[in-house]
C-alpha cells in the first residue's frame, strides 16, 4: 500500500490536514478511514520501531565481527611450538589486503543474515503435527529460497576461511609438477563445499527447531546482561552443531565427493594430481589438521550467524511503552487501548500485551490512567477496551479447548447443530450470561486462533498456513479407534443420525462440562430411534455409485495402513497437537497477568469503581478457562513435559507454554481471591462458578 511510504511526520501532517483529505485518501485506497489510519499506525510502528531495532542488531553484529575473526585466525593458526611467531603472523595477516577484502565479504553476509532474520521471524511458532507436515515445510518454496541463500553465504564464508587460514587451502589451483597445466587444489574445494553444506544444514535445522521463533523473556533484563548470559550457550551450540555438520559432511563427501570434483575440473579445465591423496578416500580424510580446520571454519560460520540471531531476538523483544491515553486526537491511535483493539501485526499485539502486563504490576501512575474516566462524558473507555480485549482472548482460547476436546476425547462423536439456530454448550452459555457484548461480532484481529499457530506475520503480511495446527486427521487410516469412529458413517438407528436430537442428548446438567452420557448415568432410558430419526433421511438411501466409491476408499485406506513408511509419515506426533493448541498462549498469559494485577490494584486505587462492573465477567471467564485447561491436561501426552534441547539455538519455550498458562491462570485467580476475600460472595455468578470460586477462597485448588 502507498500508505506504508509515509513516515511519522507525514502521517501526523495528514492527520491535521482535515477531514476531506482523510476521506479522499480512504476512497482512493478503497478502505474505510478508520482502517486506513489503523494500517498507517501499524506500518509506522513496523518501520520506526521493528526495522530500526533489527538494524541496531545488525550493526552490533557487524561491530563484533572483527574481534570474532581475530579469534578465529589465532585458533586456526596457533602453534604450541612457536606461540610468539604465530601471534605476529596473525597480526600481519589481519592487516593484509586479502584479510580486509574477506572482512568486507563477511560484512555483506552478516547483512544478509540479518535481513533473513527480519523476513522470516515469527512470535508464534510453526508446529508440525506429523512428519509429512514437517516435510511440506522443508519443501516449501520460501524455505527453498532461504536454503539456497544460506548455501551461497556458506560458500562465501568458506572461501574467506580458506583465505584466512592460508597454506594449502588458499588457492583453487596450483602448477602441476613437471607440467605446464594447472592442478585442482582439492583442499580449497573441500572447504568451499563444507561451507555450502553447513549453510544448507543450518537452514534445515532452523525449520526443524523453529529457530525463527522469537520468544519473549519472562524476567526482563538489560540487553547487555542478556547477551552476556547467552554468549556461552551460543559458543556451545555453534561448536556442537559444527561437529555434527562436519561428521555428516565427511560421510557425504566420502560417497559423493568425486561428482563436484569432476565437474569443477571439467568446467575450469583443471587436472587432478595423481600423486596426492584424494579426499574422498579413507587415507585422505584421516588428516587431523584438515578435520580441525574444517571444524573451526564451521564453528566460525555458525557462531557469526547465531550471534546475529541472538542480537535480533534481544532487540526485537525489548519492551515498548505505549501511552495509555493522549490529550491530542492525532495520537489516539498510538495509545495502548487502541493498539490492543485494532487490527495489528502480531509483533505489535504481543508488545502491547507485554506492556499491559508490566504496567499492571509496576506503574501506579499508568494504572490510574486505566481506571480513569473520559472527559467529557465520564466513561471508563480505557478500562472497557482493555478488559474486553483480554476477556475476548481468553474466551477464544476456551472455545478452542472445548472444540479440541469435543473432537478428540468424546468417543469420536462430533456435536451436531440444529437447523434453526446454533446451540451452545453450557460452558459457553455460562461464560456469555450477562456479558453478551463481549461475544458480539468484533473486528478480526491479526492474532487468529487456531490458524494463528501456523500463520506467520513479519511485517504485516501473514504467510499462508502450511498445515492444520491441531485438527486431528480424521480421514487418516492410522488414527486411534476413538478417532476412527468419527469417520464411520452414522447408522439410521443411532440417536446421532439426522439433525433432530433427543431431549436426553440436549439436556444439560448443572455441571459446566456435562456430556450427553450424563442422562444414561443418572438412570434415564436411552432415546428410542423413532423419536430421534428424520423420516426424510430414512427414505433416502445411498446409491450404488456412492457405495462403490466408499468401498474403494476403504480399500485404499487399508492398503496404505499396511505400509510402514506411509504410517511413519502420516501418524500424529505425540504432544504436537497440544503444543500447537497453546502455541500463541504467551498472549493469553499476559492478558491473565494484566487483568489480575489490575483487578488487584483496583481494590485500593479504583476511585470510581469501574472495575467492579466487569468483575463478575472476569471471574467467570477465568473459571471457565480453568475448567477447560484442567480437562485438557487429562488427555494423553498433554501433561508430559518435553525435554529441552541445549544443543540448538532454537527456543523451545513454546513446548511448555501450556504449563505456564495453567500456572498463570491459577495464580491470577488466587491473586483476586486473596485480595477481595469474602467480598466476592456479593458478586453475582452461577452456582457452579461460586462453588468453584469457593475452592480458591479456601485454598483447596
Amino acid at each position: 500500500m502507498h500508505v506504508a511510504r509515509y513516515g511519522e511526520a507525514e502521517w501526523k501532517n495528514s492527520l491535521t490536514a482535515g477531514e476531506p483529505k482523510r476521506l479522499k485518501i480512504a476512497v482512493w485506497l478503497s478502505i474505510s478511514p478508520n482502517d486506513m489510519f489503523s494500517t498507517q499506525q501499524s506500518c509506522w510502528f513496523i518501520r520506526k520501531v521493528i526495522c530500526w531495532r533489527a538494524a541496531a542488531s545488525i550493526a552490533w553484529a557487524v561491530l563484533l565481527l572483527p574481534p570474532t575473526t581475530a579469534v578465529f585466525v589465532i585458533l586456526s593458526r596457533f602453534s604450541l611450538l612457536h606461540p610468539i611467531q604465530t601471534i605476529s603472523e596473525c597480526l600481519s595477516l589481519l592487516s593484509s589486503a586479502s584479510a580486509i577484502f574477506s572482512l568486507i565479504l563477511l560484512f555483506g553476509v552478516i547483512l544478509m543474515v540479518g535481513f533473513l532474520n527480519l523476513e522470516y521471524y515469527t512470535v508464534i511458532p510453526t508446529i508440525a503435527c506429523s512428519k509429512i507436515a514437517l516435510l511440506c515445510q522443508l519443501l516449501h518454496p520460501r524455505q527453498f529460497l532461504s536454503s539456497m541463500a544460506h548455501c551461497i553465504m556458506g560458500i562465501i564464508v568458506g572461501w574467506c576461511s580458506a583465505i584466512t587460514i592460508g597454506g594449502r587451502y588458499e588457492t583453487l589451483g596450483y602448477s602441476c609438477e613437471g607440467s605446464t597445466q594447472m592442478c585442482l587444489n582439492e583442499y580449497h574445494v573441500f572447504l568451499l563445499l563444507a561451507g555450502a553444506f553447513v549453510g544448507f544444514s543450518h537452514s534445515l535445522l532452523g525449520v526443524i527447531h523453529n529457530m525463527n521463533y522469537v520468544a519473549f523473556q519472562t524476567v526482563q533484563q538489560h540487553k547487555y546482561l542478556r547477551f552476556k548470559g547467552s554468549l556461552p550457550l551460543v559458543v556451545k551450540c555453534s561448536a556442537t552443531q559444527a561437529l555434527y555438520s562436519v561428521r555428516n559432511y565427511i560421510v557425504v563427501y566420502f560417497f559423493l565427493g568425486d561428482i563436484p570434483r569432476a565437474w569443477i575440473c571439467k568446467t575450469l579445465n583443471l587436472q587432478l594430481n595423481s600423486s596426492a591423496h584424494q579426499l574422498d578416500s579413507i587415507a585422505g580424510l584421516l588428516d587431523l589438521s584438515l578435520l580441525y580446520h574444517l571444524w573451526m571454519s564451521a564453528t566460525f560460520l555458525l557462531f557469526t550467524w547465531h550471534v546475529t540471531l541472538l542480537l535480533f531476538r534481544i532487540f526485537v523483544t525489548e519492551t515498548y511503552s505505549f501511552p495509555v491515553q493522549s490529550s491530542f486526537t492525532e495520537d489516539a491511535l498510538l495509545c495502548l487501548p487502541k493498539v490492543l483493539t485494532e487490527k495489528q501485526p502480531v509483533i505489535v499485539k504481543f508488545l502491547a500485551l507485554q506492556d499491559l502486563a508490566l504496567l499492571s504490576q509496576h506503574s501506579p501512575s499508568r494504572r490510574c490512567e486505566v481506571f480513569g474516566l473520559s472527559q467529557p462524558g465520564g466513561h471508563p473507555h480505557n478500562w472497557n477496551a482493555i478488559s474486553k480485549e483480554c476477556m475476548s482472548l481468553l474466551a477464544d482460547l476456551t472455545q478452542r479447548l472445548v472444540a479440541y476436546h469435543d473432537t478428540v476425547a468424546t468417543n469420536g462423536r462430533a456435536k451436531s447443530l440444529s437447523t434453526g439456530s446454533e446451540r451452545k454448550t453450557s460452558s459457553e452459555t455460562s461464560l456469555t450470561s450477562g456479558t453478551e457484548d463481549l461475544m458480539s461480532p468484533r473486528p478480526t484481529l491479526l492474532i487468529k486462533t487456531p490458524a494463528s499457530v501456523f500463520a506467520r506475520s513479519v511485517i504485516g503480511h501473514p504467510q499462508s498456513p502450511l498445515t492444520a495446527p491441531f485438527t486431528p486427521d480424521l480421514d487418516s487410516p492410522f488414527a486411534s479407534p476413538a478417532l476412527r469412529r468419527l469417520t464411520a458413517p452414522v447408522e439410521q438407528c443411532s440417536p446421532w443420525f439426522g439433525t433432530v436430537q433427543s431431549p436426553h442428548v440436549m439436556r444439560r446438567g448443572p455441571k459446566l462440562w456435562s456430556t450427553s452420557t450424563d442422562s444414561q448415568v443418572n438412570g434415564s432410558p436411552p432415546p428410542s430411534p423413532a423419536s430421534v430419526t428424520d423420516p426424510k433421511a430414512e427414505q433416502s438411501k445411498p446409491s450404488l455409485l456412492a457405495k462403490f466409491l466408499q468401498n474403494r476408499k476403504d480399500q485404499v485406506k487399508n492398503f496404505l495402513a499396511k505400509r510402514v513408511l506411509i504410517m511413519y509419515l502420516f501418524n500424529k506426533l505425540p504432544e504436537a497437537s497440544s503444543q500447537a493448541l497453546f502455541a500463541d498462549s504467551q498472549a493469553h498469559i499476559w492478558a491473565l497477568e494484566g487483568l489480575s494485577y489490575l483487578v488487584q490494584a483496583s481494590f485500593s486505587e479504583d476511585q470510581f469503581g469501574v472495575v467492579q462492573t466487569t468483575l463478575p465477567s472476569i471471574l467467570s471467564c477465568m473459571l471457565v478457562l480453568q475448567e477447560a485447561v484442567d480437562r485438557h491436561f487429562k488427555l494423553p501426552h498433554a501433561s508430559s513435559k518435553p525435554v529441552r534441547s541445549t544443543s540448538s539455538m532454537g527456543d523451545s519455550t513454546y513446548k511448555t507454554l501450556r504449563f505456564a498458562l495453567r500456572a498463570t491462570l491459577k495464580t491470577a485467580i488466587y491473586r483476586i481471591t486473596t485480595t477481595f476475600g469474602t467480598h466476592l460472595n456479593a458478586v453475582q455468578m452461577s452456582a457452579e462458578h461460586r462453588k468453584r470460586l469457593q475452592q480458591f477462597l479456601e485454598y483447596k485448588e
